[in-house]
C-alpha cells in the first residue's frame, strides 16, 4: 500500500486541504481513494489587543508555512519522498470576521475575528432592514459598525474578505496580476445573505445596503469590494510561483495547482460529515460550537438565535452558532493536570481527557445541583452580547462529585447550542433525519455523543473520518472540483464516491439523559442573571 501511495505522491495525484481553526491549523493530504495519508499541524491562539480578538498577518503566514512544513515532514517520514506535485488544493478558515484592504493590498485595521462581539448597534439596524438575521460576527455587521463608528479607513476599502479568502487571494496572485477575489458560497453566506436560487448575494439586500450608505461619500458600492461567489465544483484559479514560494519556502512545491473556491469551517464540516442534503445536519464542537441543518423550507420568522447560511453548493441551512464551547472545559482539565504534576504524576493528555470525560457518565443526569457557564467571550444566543465570564455555581447541598463536576462542564459546553436548537426543532418543527458530530468534543468515544444526543433529543453519529475534520472536508471539496463528472452534484459525489461503505457509530438519546439535560437547562436559564451580573461586576 505504501508503495502505491508513494507513486501517487510522486506523480502529483494527491489532494491538499488546509484549514485555519481557532487554535490549530491543520493540513490533510488525501490519496486517489480520498483517504487521509498524511497530516500537518500548527498550534496558534488569538490575541486580545485593544479589546479586539485578532491574529496578525505575520502569525497567519508563519502558521501557514509551519503547517505545510509539518505536512511535508510527515510525507517524508512515512513514504520517503518529498512532496512536490499536487492534483488540487483548497483552503478553509474560520468563517466571518473582517479583513479590509486598500488598493495597495494593505490591511487597513487588524483582522477582527468571528469571536468579536462589538457590532450590536449595526445588527440592530441591519436585521430589520433586511428582514434577515444578521449576527454580530458577520462581515457585513463589522463593515457597517465601522461606518457607524466613523472609522476613517472605511473610505479606503478596495477589498473586504475573510481569512480563507485572503489566503486564496494571495496564493493565486503574482507580480503584475492580482489574485482571485473569490469565495465559496458557504463562506460568502457568512459575509452577507445569499439568494440560494442564484447562488449569489441577495440583490435586494445589496440595494438596501447601498442605499443606506448613499451620501456618505464612499467611492465604492458593496459589490465593488466583496468577493465573487462560486459554488463547490467551480475552478477558482491556480497556485502561482509566488504563491508556491509563500506556502513552501524550501521551493519544492511546483506551481500551477488548480485551486477550488475557499470555504469556511461550516462548509467543510458539512462536507466532512456528508451533511449537505436536505434534512441532514451536523454539529461541530471545538473552541466554538455550531450546528447546521439543511432545511426543506424557510423559517416562519426571523430568530436572532438562528443564522441562515448555505451549504457549499448553495442550499439553505439553519445554523445555530455559539461562541463558546471547550475553552473553559480545557482550562479545568489543565487545572487537574497541574495538580497531578504537583504530586509527581505526569499523565498522558489523551488519557487525562478520556478519564475525566468518561467520569461524567457516572454523574447525575441533571448534574446534581451544579450549574456552569463556559463564557470566555460573549454569547448572543443567551443575551450576553459583548462579554462573558466563566462561572461555576452550586447549591450548598449539591452532589459535588467529580462525576457531576465534569458532567456539568460538558453540559455547559452544549447548553447554548441546545437553547438555539430547541427553537429550530421544537418551535419550527424542522425535520432532521440524521445529525453527525465532529470536532474535539467527540474525540473521546461515546461521551460527547451520548450527551449531545440528550441535548438534541436526536441520534448523533460520529464517522470514522471525524478526527480528520474540516481539513479533510476541504480536501474533498478540492477533489470534487478536480474530478467531478458532468452534472454530478455535490450530494451525489459525497454519497456515492466519498461515503459509500463508510462506517460510523450512532448513539440514540436515553430518556433519563434527555430529562436530566432539560432539568439542567431550566436551572441554567434561571441563573443567567447571575452570569450577566458577573460580566457587569467583574472587570
Amino acid at each position: 500500500m505504501s508503495e502505491t501511495i508513494r507513486k501517487e505522491i510522486q506523480e502529483g495525484r494527491t489532494v491538499l486541504g488546509l484549514e485555519f481553526g481557532s487554535t490549530r491549523i491543520k493540513a490533510v493530504l488525501t490519496d486517489e481513494s480520498h483517504q487521509a495519508i498524511a497530516m500537518g499541524t500548527w498550534d496558534w491562539e488569538n490575541s486580545l489587543e485593544n479589546n479586539v480578538w485578532t491574529y496578525s498577518l505575520e502569525e497567519i503566514w508563519k502558521g501557514l508555512r509551519g503547517c505545510y512544513g509539518s505536512l511535508k515532514r510527515d510525507v517524508a517520514e512515512k513514504y520517503g519522498v518529498t512532496l512536490k506535485k499536487l492534483a488540487a488544493m483548497g483552503f478553509s478558515g474560520m468563517m466571518h470576521g473582517y479583513m479590509p484592504f486598500n488598493a495597495e493590498g494593505e490591511l487597513l485595521v487588524p483582522f477582527r475575528t468571528w469571536r468579536n462581539t462589538m457590532t450590536e448597534e449595526a445588527c440592530r439596524e441591519l436585521t430589520p432592514l433586511f428582514g434577515f438575521n444578521i449576527p454580530q460576527r458577520w462581515s457585513i455587521a463589522h463593515l457597517y459598525q465601522a461606518v457607524l463608528n466613523g472609522e476613517a479607513h472605511v473610505k479606503d476599502i478596495s477589498y473586504l474578505t475573510t481569512l480563507s479568502g485572503y489566503i486564496h487571494w494571495q496564493l493565486t496572485g503574482e507580480a503584475g496580476r492580482e489574485g482571485e477575489r473569490v469565495l465559496g458560497v458557504g463562506e460568502a453566506s457568512g459575509m452577507f445573505p445569499i439568494d440560494s436560487a442564484v447562488c449569489d448575494y441577495d440583490a435586494a439586500m445589496v440595494e438596501k445596503f447601498d442605499a443606506l450608505l448613499a451620501g456618505r461619500g464612499f467611492g465604492w458600492k458593496l459589490r465593488d469590494i466583496m468577493p465573487r461567489v462560486l459554488p463547490a465544483g467551480e475552478k477558482a484559479g491556480t497556485l502561482t510561483p509566488e504563491g508556491a514560494g509563500r506556502l513552501d519556502p524550501e521551493g519544492d512545491l511546483i506551481p500551477g495547482v488548480p485551486m477550488c473556491p475557499p470555504e469556511g469551517d461550516a462548509g467543510t464540516g458539512m462536507t466532512a460529515t456528508n451533511s449537505v442534503k436536505v434534512r441532514t445536519g451536523n454539529i461541530s464542537a471545538g473552541t466554538s460550537i455550531f450546528s447546521m441543518v439543511v432545511t426543506e423550507k424557510t423559517l416562519s420568522r426571523v430568530y436572532e438565535e438562528i443564522d441562515m447560511v448555505t451549504t457549499p453548493d448553495g442550499s439553505p441551512v439553519a445554523m445555530v452558532h455559539c461562541n463558546n464551547c471547550t475553552s473553559d472545559l480545557n482550562a479545568w482539565v489543565g487545572l487537574f493536570e497541574e495538580f497531578a504534576g504537583k504530586i509527581g504524576v505526569k499523565p498522558d493528555k489523551n488519557e487525562l481527557y478520556g478519564t475525566l470525560y468518561r467520569e461524567a457518565l457516572c454523574g447525575d443526569a441533571d448534574c446534581g445541583g451544579l450549574v456552569a457557564y463556559n463564557y470566555d467571550a460573549g454569547e448572543p444566543v443567551t443575551g450576553l452580547m459583548s462579554e462573558g465570564r466563566p462561572m461555576f455555581v452550586r447549591m450548598p447541598d449539591a452532589k459535588f462529585t467529580l462525576a457531576n463536576f465534569m458532567r456539568v462542564h460538558l453540559y455547559s459546553a452544549m447548553a447554548a447550542l441546545k437553547i438555539g436548537n430547541d427553537i429550530l426543532l421544537k418551535e419550527e418543527q424542522v425535520k432532521v433525519d440524521s445529525l453527525t458530530g465532529h470536532g474535539g468534543l467527540f474525540k473521546t468515544p461515546v461521551v460527547g455523543q451520548r450527551l449531545m444526543a440528550a441535548a438534541m433529543n436526536a441520534p448523533v453519529t460520529v464517522m470514522d473520518t471525524a478526527s480528520e475534520g474540516g481539513a479533510w472536508g476541504m480536501a474533498v471539496l478540492a477533489a470534487y472540483m478536480y474530478e467531478k463528472k458532468e452534472g454530478e452534484t455535490l450530494p451525489e459525489y459525497l454519497s456515492q464516491r466519498i461515503f459509500a461503505g463508510q462506517t460510523g457509530t450512532t448513539i440514540a438519546p436515553e430518556a433519563e439523559d434527555v430529562a436530566g439535560f432539560d432539568a439542567f437547562i431550566e436551572k441554567y436559564k434561571n441563573t443567567l442573571p447571575a452570569e450577566k451580573a458577573a460580566v457587569a461586576g467583574l472587570k
